[in-house]
């Protein structure tokens, strides 16, 4: 996936948080979908490193931020932080976290090569391969079928974010305004 990981987010946060998670712990959930989108593109960072000091010499799937086993481990201590420091934000902010890792190897295993087993095994999965046909490995993952999973994740979460905005501006027109008049009579009809 090259584009799909922050669109992903989004939604799946904008799920969680309609389904109520992290209601009544006093987060916003502007606050909750800033990290939710974070969380959905932070194994990525490795790129950081792949581009300037490794200079593409291994698969950035092969860094620590793409291996599930270390933040499952990294997940897992900070739950056990919270737990024992009784930090009461601590459990939706690192259910939101976890949702987005996870949904971005998720993501990634569709034509990536994810190591799902890693330390037991180095094996990578991907549901697809991406061949070679185009000059760049760019072009060969936006002409591949592929590349409309991640155009319909984009379409899906401007249109929620679009409703959102809607609701948002409905929810500010202060009643007995003529504009509230207005959108009274518009949705009556």
């Amino acid at each position: 996936m090259l584009i799909a990981h922050p669109a992903a987010g989004y939604l799946a946060t904008k799920g969680a948080l309609a389904l109520g998670l992290g209601r009544g712990r006093g987060l916003s959930d502007r606050t909750l979908l800033a990290v939710g989108v974070a969380a959905s593109v932070l194994p990525d960072a490795d790129l950081l490193y792949f581009y300037t000091i490794d200079r593409q010499q291994h698969l950035h799937y092969g860094y620590w931020t793409h291996i599930p086993a270390f933040w499952a481990v990294v997940l897992g201590l900070a739950a056990g932080v919270c737990w024992v420091r009784h930090i009461r934000n601590g459990a939706p902010v690192i259910a939101l976290v976890a949702l987005n890792l996870f949904l971005h190897f998720v993501l990634d295993t569709v034509a990536g090569g994810m190591r799902w087993l890693y330390p037991f095994s180095s094996r990578g999965f991907a549901l697809v391969r991406v061949p070679a046909e185009h000059g760049h490995w760019f072009l060969n993952f936006i002409w591949h079928w592929t590349f409309i999973l991640e155009l319909l994740l984009w379409a899906a979460a401007l249109y929620v974010l679009a409703r959102s905005w809607r609701r948002r501006k409905r929810a500010a027109v202060p009643l007995g305004s003529s504009e509230a008049a207005t959108q009274e009579r518009g949705t009556a009809e």
